[in-house]
């Protein structure tokens, strides 16, 4: 990415999204293109103004983070969303991962958390730790419809999974079984005895093949297809 990457701060609170620009526009990378005050508010924004981040927050008048994340996610070419949460309380929060939200971060998660976040989103990449995410799933997953094991006769590919995944290859369904128990690329590489690069060389590809923008989205996919399922 060349220049300073371009934040948008969606938040209903006026006090959060000063702090919120206080804090990026004192960094030589970032810049707040914009701010809104609900999703109905940011999308009008983002039809004027180019951005490459949105930091999202999730309940909010008038339009939630939910819908507004769902949008943003199904436009060609637009900013991929941070959502910010309070995790223990706000339970949309895998909803928005759903709508193709690329992470969530605490709501009170320090300065430095924020700005490397924004960092990583804006580089294409998830934000959220696959532990974080495994758990964030295992909690609310129950609040969606998720298919039932013993209806299928296999979890294997191409067995009647989300499409695509009969497109992977072994290995390649091995990795997404990984990735959605929490492991990183690293811990992935280990168990399969490959090096971490191989790893994120099948990942790009799995991403690939499903038509996703991130391993976020892989977990989910992964839970919602039945090939995994959230412990209780």
């Amino acid at each position: 990415m060349t220049g300073p990457i371009r934040v948008v701060v969606v938040d209903d609170q006026e006090l959060v999204r000063a702090g919120f620009r206080m804090i990026l526009s004192a960094q030589t990378d970032m810049e707040v293109v914009g701010e809104a005050g609900d999703g109905a508010e940011a999308l009008r924004l983002l039809r004027s103004v180019a951005a490459d981040v949105v930091v999202m927050d999730i309940r909010m008048p008038i339009m939630d983070g939910v819908a507004a994340t769902a949008e943003i996610a199904a436009r060609d070419g637009g900013p991929r969303v941070l959502v910010l949460t309070t995790f223990d309380t706000d339970e949309d929060a895998f909803a928005a991962l759903r709508a193709g939200a690329s992470g969530f971060l605490l709501k009170n998660a320090p300065p430095g958390e924020l700005l490397a976040a924004i960092r990583v989103v804006a580089a294409g990449e998830a934000v959220v730790a696959p532990r974080v995410t495994r758990r964030l799933l295992d909690r609310f997953a129950d609040r969606f419809v998720l298919p039932d094991p013993a209806a299928a006769p296999s979890r294997r590919p191409g067995a009647g999974g989300a499409a695509g995944l009969e497109l992977l290859t072994d290995r390649e369904h091995q990795v997404l079984l990984a990735v959605a128990e929490g492991l990183s690329n690293a811990e992935i590489g280990e168990r399969l005895g490959v090096a971490e690069a191989t790893v994120k060389t099948h990942v790009g590809r799995i991403l690939t093949k499903l038509g996703l923008r991130d391993r976020v989205q892989l977990v989910v996919l992964a839970y919602e297809s039945g090939l995994v399922r959230p412990e209780r």
